[in-house]
């Protein structure tokens, strides 16, 4: 007689997720208040120094302009102070922190890349605009003369002289490239950590050799910051339309090429110790 030795019928097997996180605009202040306030803080301290250089090295009173009188070479310093300035924002604490976007475009691309929720988005956004408007605000209190000079015009982008349709192809192409190349350097196993000096040496290049045909913006927080206290709009509607554009047109072209598994999150610097309310990393949805 063969016995037979009775089996447990098979069980499925249920994955489980966490359930999504709800995230209603109360909640997204309560919980990342901080980081609204680091992404208002990095533009408003970009912002200052641009004034601050602007006035150095172009207000006719300044002993460096003076000194120089080459146009391109104090574009070139003026480019090398502002990248400087950009990689201590990214890899300060707080630009570990919050991601350093301080630029509405590079938190749209984001959000359409599905790495930011879109209440984060929107307070970043109106964050970075905020933090650009009292940035200039801030240095014309305490240096009035000196940034307000024509020269200086409180380092406001205009379009230059080839006209609108340049300056819009030109912000285009920048935004174009700065976003492809912080997509492919942030998400390359060896290369994610140098991503902010990346980004600093294209600022570099960008404003030593296409300031003249845009001034250079990509970001349309940053021209809202000098054109209000300047009280000059010609043009403004470049820079709300060109940066954007560029950057979701080199998202686009990222995802085709390699997928949307392969954008891991969305800060330009992540293997630090600090939280990251996009991906969760280091308690960043702990609430």
């Amino acid at each position: 007689m063969n016995i037979l030795s009775a089996q447990p019928a098979p069980t499925a097997v249920v994955t489980t997720t966490a359930p999504e996180r709800i995230l209603t605009p109360g909640r997204a202040l309560r919980l990342h208040w901080p980081e609204y306030l680091m992404e208002a803080a990095g533009l408003g301290f970009f912002m200052i120094s641009a004034c601050l250089f602007g006035a150095l090295y172009e207000n006719p009173a300044s002993p460096v302009r003076q000194a120089i009188g080459s146009t391109l070479l104090r574009r070139l310093l003026m480019g090398l102070s502002m990248a400087l300035t950009s990689i201590a924002i990214v890899y300060s604490p707080w630009g570990k922190q919050s991601g350093a976007h301080i630029n509405p475009s590079v938190t749209l691309t984001f959000f359409r890349l599905g790495k930011i929720p879109k209440w984060d988005a929107l307070f970043y956004a109106l964050s970075q605009f905020l933090g650009a408007v009292l940035g200039v605000m801030l240095v014309a209190y305490f240096f009035g003369m000196a940034v307000s000079d024509p020269a200086v015009r409180y380092v406001v982008t205009l379009p230059g002289e080839a006209g609108l349709a340049v300056a819009l192809g030109a912000e285009f192409v920048i935004a174009f490239l700065l976003m492809s190349v912080v997509l492919h350097i942030s998400n390359h196993h060896s290369l994610n950590r140098f991503t902010g000096l990346f980004a600093g040496a294209l600022v570099a290049i960008y404003i030593t050799l296409e300031a003249p045909f845009s001034g250079m913006s990509m970001n349309p927080a940053r021209t809202t910051g000098s054109a209000l206290s300047a009280d000059i709009y010609s043009g403004l509607w470049v820079y709300f339309v060109a940066p954007p554009l560029g950057m979701l047109c080199a998202a686009e072209i990222y995802l085709w090429w390699k997928g949307k598994l392969a954008v891991k999150c969305c800060k330009l610097h992540h293997d630090n110790p600090k939280r990251c309310i996009f991906c969760g990393a280091n308690g960043g949805f702990a609430s």
